[in-house]
């Protein structure tokens, strides 16, 4: 059985390193675009009657080692390029092409930019057309609107005056890989729902923001039997199979705003007099306050009788700035989250030291604020008020 012919490819614009496509525009090579000649002519002059002039194009090699002899004797070349069913003339300049290391080999770029060097290639007529396609897309003139420029941002001052809490992210996220063995993204979006169904069915007050997918690169070591290697064992003659995979990310808002409390302890006291407990879906919350201590004069005991009134959890989403909350929901299910021992041992090395301690408390709508630092949250994102 004989094999079936190779498809004739055509030297083509496979890409451009000039990652602004809003600043492309149809005189520079765009991606798709099907280099047929090229002439050796400097200057404006693209008169459409001087087609004798432009050289046929037949590969990329070749058209390469074309390039290289001409970069010495002219400023700038013309190339005919087809796009769709109609030929353009481009003025472009030669240059090196970087991604060659051990050949030198040559490529054209925007004769007025010169961040927009094209990447060429043997391409199929099919792959060009594809290409061509998206470039258009890209480059339509009746919705380019007006030129784009850079501008300086005191990204410093606006985040101190809209952020004054910068250990509030405002935003939060955990991302949810799918089981091992399944391929179907519906499964793990369910997963993922059905989480945070259930924390805010406990009475953690999320506010749901968005859900995306994100792709993942995963890495497992077999050995030469195809079984996975426990800990411990010897990786001898062993390999590594590397898999895409697409988990979920949902994103979510800690609470309608995060509330800044600081716990200051005394002189005599030995806890700052709260006990915390984990949810099942791995939040930090708090479970009893004592009555006197660091976190009653906080505020936290102010707070959690109004979460047992309104049948919310007082979840805490920051300690000292880091987040206690869960981050990811691994292949086998497991819930990476805090561990609340370690949070345990914080708070008893802050109290031998006497060190005042911050934590974010997540707040649900119309709470009691008790007299605390300003708390953070997307509200707080708004322009000020003007002053009267």
């Amino acid at each position: 059985m004989g094999c079936a012919a190779a498809a004739p490819t055509l030297v083509c614009v496979k890409r451009v390193k000039q990652d602004e496509a809003e600043e492309w525009d149809e005189t520079m090579p765009l991606p798709g675009d099907i280099i047929e000649g090229f002439a050796e002519k400097d200057g404006d002059d693209d008169d459409d009657d001087d087609d004798a002039s432009f050289v046929a194009v037949k590969g990329r090699s070749e058209l390469s080692s074309q390039l290289g002899k001409m970069v010495q004797k002219v400023e700038t070349i013309w190339v005919k390029v087809r796009r769709g069913d109609r030929t353009h003339k481009l003025r472009v300049r030669v240059v090196v092409d970087k991604s060659y290391i051990l050949h030198k080999k040559y490529t054209i770029r925007a004769a007025r930019d010169d961040r927009h060097i094209a990447v060429l290639g043997d391409l199929t007529l099919e792959k060009c057309t594809t290409l061509q396609e998206m470039s258009r897309r890209i480059v339509n003139v009746a919705f380019r609107g007006f030129n784009r420029k850079e501008v300086k941002y005191d990204w410093k001052r606006k985040v101190d005056t809209y952020l004054p809490d910068q250990a509030s992210t405002v935003v939060a996220s955990i991302l949810f890989m799918p089981f091992q063995g399944e391929y179907y993204i519906e499964a793990t979006i369910s997963r993922c729902m059905a989480w945070f169904s259930a924390a805010v069915s406990s009475g953690v007050p999320l506010v749901f923001v968005n859900i995306q997918t994100e792709q993942i690169v995963t890495s497992e070591k077999t050995n030469q039997n195809g079984k996975e290697i426990s800990r411990g064992e010897k990786q001898q003659n062993t390999s590594t199979s590397v898999e895409l995979v697409q988990g979920i990310r949902l994103w979510f808002l800690p609470g309608v705003e995060q509330v800044l409390l600081e716990m200051i302890p005394e002189p005599g006291e030995t806890r700052f007099g709260l006990d915390i407990k984990r949810t099942d879906e791995g939040f930090i919350c708090v479970g009893e306050v004592t009555k006197g201590s660091a976190a009653d004069r906080a505020g936290l005991q102010q707070l959690l009788d109004e979460a047992n009134l309104t049948k919310h959890l007082l979840v805490i989403s920051r300690l000292e700035g880091k987040s206690v909350m869960p981050s990811t929901v691994g292949s086998a299910g497991f819930i990476h989250c805090c561990d609340h021992d370690e949070i345990k041992d914080a708070l008893a090395s802050a109290m031998e030291g006497l060190d005042i301690i911050q934590l974010h408390i997540m707040a649900w709508p119309n709470q009691t604020r008790p007299k605390t630092p300003q708390a953070i949250a997307p509200a707080t994102l708004r322009p000020p008020k003007p002053p009267l």
